[in-house]
C-alpha cells in the first residue's frame, strides 16, 4: 500500500488540495476523507469450518458543510475524473451563503494502539486451529453440551482526512473480536450462553496466553446457568445491574439522547436540560474515546479531531454532549471528537466512542444485600429505545432473583421496561468497581455501524418495571 493514500489518485497532491479547496470555497465546513479497509472473518460451527471471508474496500468520500445543509458524494475510484464529479455534485450546497469557515481540528500527537494488520499474523492456519480448539475444548466439557459455535473477525482500516487548508491527518486502526457461543441441553430443554472479547490490536494474546479458554468457559457458564433458569416474575423491582457490559442500556437509553444532533433538533428527550438535575446524584457518566486499545478508541474521528474524555452527567447535572463539527458549531459549542462515520460512503455524525457511568462509593455485596426483593440483572441482549420519549425495553441474558439480600435462582426471559431520563433518577447506590465491557460493542444509528465500548459499575435503581414469563 502507498504511503499515502492520496497517492493512489492519478493526480498530484497539489491537484487534489487544489479541487478540494475550490469545492470549499464558501461553505462551513468540509474535508476529503479516504479510507483503505481489510476485513476477514472466520466462522466455525457444528465441528467445522462454516465460513470464511476477506474483503478490501477503499475510496473517498467528499463533503461540503454550509449551515445545516450538507452536500456528500463518494466513490470507490481513486481518480481525478471521480474527484471532479464528486466535487460537481457537492459545490450545490454553498449557493447563497456567506461561508463562515470553521476552525480546523487542534492536531495530536497521541497514538492509542498500534498500527500493525492483525489479519496476515497470525495465518489462516493458525486461526482455524483456534477454532477447532475452542470447540474441542467444550466439547470435552460435558454431554450437555449440544453445539458450538465460533467466529473471528478482524479489519485494517487506514484513513486520511484532508482539510481545504492543506492540514492532512492519518490513522491506522486495527481492530480483532473473539466470540464464542454454546448450546447446553438437559433432556427437551436446550438453553444458549455466549461471550467475546476483542479491541484495537492482534489476536496474539487470545492464541498465545489462552485467553480463548475464558472466554469459552464463561460461554458454557451462562448456557448452564440458563438451562436451570426458572421464568422470571412481572412487576416492578428494585434491580441491581452488575458491572461492564449491562452499560449497554445506559448507552442506548441515555447516551443517544446526549449526541449532539438529536439535541440540536430538539428530538432527544434530554433537549434544553443543560445544566438541569436529569439523574440522581452521585450519578456521573463520561464518553471516553482515548482509552488505549479499547474497541470504541480512537485517535481522531472521522473529521480528523482528536477524541476527548467528555464529561455528558456530572454527579446527575447535565453538563455537555458529544459533537461532532457541524453541531457543535450551530450549538455554538467546541466539537468533542465524535464525528464518526461508517465507511467513507458515510457523512459523519454525533456518535459515542466508549460511554460508561463512573463509580460511587458502595461495594457490590453492599448494593446486592440492600434489596430485599429484586433482579440482579448481569448481562443484556438486544433492546429497543425510542430517543425522542426515552422510552426502553432491554432483555435479560442472564439474571437472577434477589430474596433477602442474597442472590438467588436464575430468571430466564426477564425484561427491563422503562424510561431512561426517569431511570436515572432512580439510581440510588454506585458501586466502586466501574468496569468497560470485554470488547464486542456495535452501535447502530441511521443506517451506520460503527464499534463502541460500554461500561458503569455495579448499582441499584428502584422499583423499574420488570416484565416476565412466570404463569400468573
Amino acid at each position: 500500500m502507498p504511503l499515502s493514500l492520496l497517492e493512489r489518485f492519478d493526480l498530484s497532491r497539489e491537484g487534489v488540495e487544489a479541487v478540494l479547496s475550490d469545492t470549499l470555497n464558501g461553505a462551513d465546513d468540509g474535508e476529503l476523507f479516504l479510507e483503505y479497509r481489510e476485513s476477514e472473518s472466520l466462522a466455525f460451527d457444528n465441528g467445522r469450518l462454516k465460513s470464511g471471508n476477506f474483503s478490501i474496500d477503499q475510496g473517498f468520500g467528499l463533503r461540503a458543510v454550509a449551515g445545516e445543509a450538507v452536500g456528500y458524494a463518494h466513490a470507490g475510484d481513486f481518480s481525478a475524473s471521480a474527484l471532479k464529479r464528486a466535487a460537481d455534485a457537492v459545490a450545490a450546497v454553498k449557493t447563497g451563503h456567506s461561508g463562515t469557515v470553521a476552525e480546523p481540528p487542534a492536531g495530536t500527537n497521541r497514538k492509542l494502539y498500534g498500527d500493525e494488520n492483525p489479519i496476515p499474523s497470525p495465518g489462516f492456519e493458525a486461526k482455524v486451529k483456534l477454532l477447532t480448539e475452542i470447540d474441542a475444548y467444550l466439547r470435552a466439557k460435558g454431554d450437555d453440551v449440544r453445539q458450538v459455535s465460533a467466529t473471528l473477525g478482524a479489519t485494517w482500516q487506514t484513513v486520511e482526512i484532508l482539510r481545504a487548508d492543506g492540514r492532512l491527518v492519518k490513522d491506522v486502526r486495527p481492530l480483532v473480536r473473539v466470540n464464542v457461543s454454546v448450546v447446553c441441553g438437559k433432556g427437551d430443554r436446550q438453553e444458549t450462553g455466549s461471550f467475546g472479547a476483542g479491541g484495537r490490536r492482534g489476536f496474539g494474546e487470545f492464541i498465545a496466553d489462552g485467553s480463548w479458554q475464558t472466554i469459552a468457559d464463561e460461554a458454557l457458564r451462562q448456557a448452564r446457568v440458563n438451562l436451570e433458569a426458572v421464568p422470571a416474575p412481572a412487576g416492578s423491582f428494585d434491580i441491581v445491574l452488575g458491572a461492564g457490559w449491562p452499560g449497554v442500556m445506559l448507552h442506548e437509553a441515555v447516551g443517544h439522547g446526549l449526541e449532539g444532533d438529536f439535541n440540536r433538533k430538539k428530538t432527544s428527550a434530554f433537549a434544553g436540560l443543560m445544566g438541569q438535575q436529569v439523574a440522581a446524584k452521585g450519578v456521573t457518566v463520561v464518553d471516553d474515546g482515548t482509552i488505549a486499545e479499547r474497541r470504541g478508541s480512537l485517535t481522531i474521528d472521522d473529521e480528523g479531531t482528536p477524541t476527548n474524555r467528555t464529561v455528558l452527567i456530572e454527579d446527575g447535572k447535565l453538563v455537555g454532549y458529544m459533537q461532532d463539527r457541524q453541531n457543535a458549531r450551530l450549538m455554538g459549542m467546541a466539537a468533542t471528537g465524535n464525528g464518526r462515520r461508517q465507511s467513507y460512503a458515510h457523512v459523519p455524525m454525533p456518535r459515542m466512542t466508549n460511554t460508561m457511568m463512573l463509580e460511587g462509593p458502595h461495594t457490590k455485596e453492599e448494593i446486592i444485600a440492600s434489596v430485599k426483593d429484586g433482579i440482579y440483572a448481569v448481562s443484556f441482549g438486544g433492546g429497543q429505545v425510542d430517543i425522542t420519549s426515552g422510552k426502553f425495553v432491554f432483555g435479560c441474558t442472564e439474571a437472577y432473583r434477589i430474596r433477602n439480600g442474597k442472590v438467588a435462582e436464575p430468571l430466564k426471559g426477564a425484561m427491563l421496561i422503562g424510561n431512561g431520563p426517569e431511570a436515572m433518577h432512580r439510581v440510588s447506590m454506585v458501586g466502586n468497581d466501574v468496569a468497560l465491557d470485554t470488547g464486542i460493542g456495535m452501535c447502530g444509528k441511521a443506517g451506520q455501524g460503527v464499534p463502541v465500548g460500554v461500561g458503569q459499575p455495579h448499582l441499584r435503581m428502584d422499583q423499574v418495571t420488570v416484565g416476565g414469563t412466570e404463569a400468573g
